[in-house]
């Protein structure tokens, strides 16, 4: 599975938008870390169908959502939830560290 991509023209429709839960991965191909956490994210992605949706967004070609949401290292991710952001998840984690956070968006989402 590959995360799929927003950007400036979808992302208020795909993220803020959504019926899920939305977890966006804010990176780049260059940045090593970015590379690393994503087949975790991917399977992530899997495990959470239907619960809550993963998207990437690519820092270098979506300059515009990178200074909208004040991303200023990657690889960030940010989970939405009925247009609002509800946590911020800075740096490559584990996949355990992933699904802990994304657990607590969850239920945090359930209580909006």
């Amino acid at each position: 599975m590959t995360l799929p991509a927003v950007t400036e023209s979808t992302f208020d429709t795909e993220v803020l938008g959504s019926g899920l839960p939305v977890a966006v991965d804010f990176g780049a191909d260059w940045c090593a870390p970015c590379r690393a956490v994503r087949p975790v994210l991917d399977e992530l992605a899997r495990s959470y169908q239907g619960r809550l949706r993963v998207v990437t967004v690519d820092t270098e070609a979506e300059a515009d959502l990178v200074r909208r949401y004040g991303i200023v290292s990657i690889p960030t991710l940010y989970v939405f939830h009925d247009g609002e952001l509800l946590r911020t998840i800075p740096g490559a984690r584990t996949k355990l560290e992933y699904a802990a956070e994304f657990d607590a968006a969850l239920t945090e989402a359930a209580t909006l």
